[in-house]
């Protein structure tokens, strides 16, 4: 059974739980599409990519917002927006909605920007609430491994981060996530 959470006001990507362990859940999420760009610091990039999908693409079509947010690298400060971000070491991402295919996503206009095509993946995950503070992240992080270890489950990759709400919601409201990608065998 895919599941999502209901509670943000945009699409999110929908994932399959296979296993829980404390706080932390083994999530197989399918294949995604990303439009990426490289090289900027976090608020160049969103606005290049809010751009790509506000009409600044071969066909000016409007291209749906998608959760979650996700980054690798330590945040001082929020970043602008909401969903549909990935941010990895100079590289932020946002996640195309389901329906769109690499064949049919709008072609952008800016150079700066490439689509990805991420294929289905098992990560382990875990959940925390607040502005999700560079030490907050380096906590859950920690955390997060150290459950994937005691559980025997073998990390590929590196953690990143995921974020669903808007920069408006309160602190106490705001769904954010670590997460790993793992090698999934079920248990016995």
């Amino acid at each position: 059974m895919w599941s999502y959470d209901t509670k943000t006001m945009v699409d999110e990507v929908k994932y399959q739980v296979l296993a829980s362990y404390e706080d932390v859940e083994v999530r197989r999420y399918p294949k995604v599409l990303l439009a990426s760009v490289d090289g900027e610091d976090a608020n160049d990039a969103f606005g290049i990519l809010f751009r790509y999908i506000s009409g600044k693409n071969e066909s000016s079509d409007k291209i749906a917002m998608t959760a979650p947010v996700i980054t690798d690298e330590p945040r001082g400060k929020t970043i602008t927006m909401t969903a549909p971000v990935i941010r990895q070491e100079r590289r932020m991402s946002f996640v195309m909605p389901s329906k769109l295919s690499l064949k049919d996503v709008p072609r952008p206009l800016d150079d700066a920007v490439r689509i990805d095509e991420i294929p289905e993946r098992v990560l382990a995950v875990t959940r925390f609430r607040g502005y999700a503070r560079d030490k907050d992240v380096k906590e859950r992080t920690s955390y997060l491994l150290g459950v994937a270890t005691k559980q025997g489950l073998k990390v590929i990759g590196e953690p990143f981060n995921m974020f669903y709400n808007s920069p408006w919601t309160p602190g106490f409201m705001r769904r954010n996530e670590v997460a790993v990608e793992i090698e999934w065998t079920s248990p016995k």
